[in-house]
């Protein structure tokens, strides 16, 4: 048992030095250049447009579909770059290991204003929708060199978003908003 902590306690020395130096060449490389401060602006943006055009009526349901959102897309985010299928550079903030901008701001926002709009339409073809606007969207990044497929396939990414997609649909059509019941 002692052997067995020894190399834990190896693996969290090395951690712990390997995120020094990621933040010191964050501070250094990233924190403030002109790729950060894209990251900035898909946070910001999204963030006004939401304030200002969401469906008020709505918004608990659309908000609570675009928190599944949020979470299902940093989780596989945090999967892919633990495993080194991606790596993201230019990070807002890099203590996370996903891009904040896209996990909790464009993607959300963006199926929350999908399921608000035309709201009879097909949730399939907004699912189809969805999913091309990421594999449009990454290549642009990827582009830019904020985002890095080390060993990953778009056609992948559009499957992934596709079901989050529907996934949210279901979340935000659900009979889970009932009335509060007080005795």
């Amino acid at each position: 048992m002692i052997l067995q902590s020894s190399v834990f306690t190896d693996f969290y020395k090395k951690s712990v030095d390997l995120n020094q130096q990621i933040l010191h060449a964050w501070a250094e490389h990233s924190l403030f250049a002109w790729r950060w401060w894209i990251g900035i602006l898909l946070i910001v943006i999204p963030l006004i447009l939401w304030m200002k055009y969401r469906n008020r009526k709505s918004a608990g349901r659309l908000q609570y579909a675009g928190l599944f959102v949020a979470l299902a897309s940093s989780n596989m985010d945090y999967i892919g770059t633990f495993f080194g299928l991606w790596k993201y550079d230019y990070e807002i903030f890099p203590v996370l290991s996903h891009y904040i901008p896209f996990s909790f701001f464009v993607l959300p926002i963006t199926v929350m204003f999908l399921l608000q709009t035309r709201p009879k339409t097909s949730p399939f073809l907004k699912a189809l929708i969805y999913a091309l606007f990421s594999v449009i969207a990454l290549p642009i990044v990827e582009w830019i060199g904020i985002y890095d497929p080390v060993k990953w396939h778009y056609l992948y990414s559009f499957f992934i978003q596709f079901f989050i997609y529907l996934i949210a649909h279901y979340i935000m059509v659900g009979d889970k908003f009932r009335n509060l019941y007080v005795e």
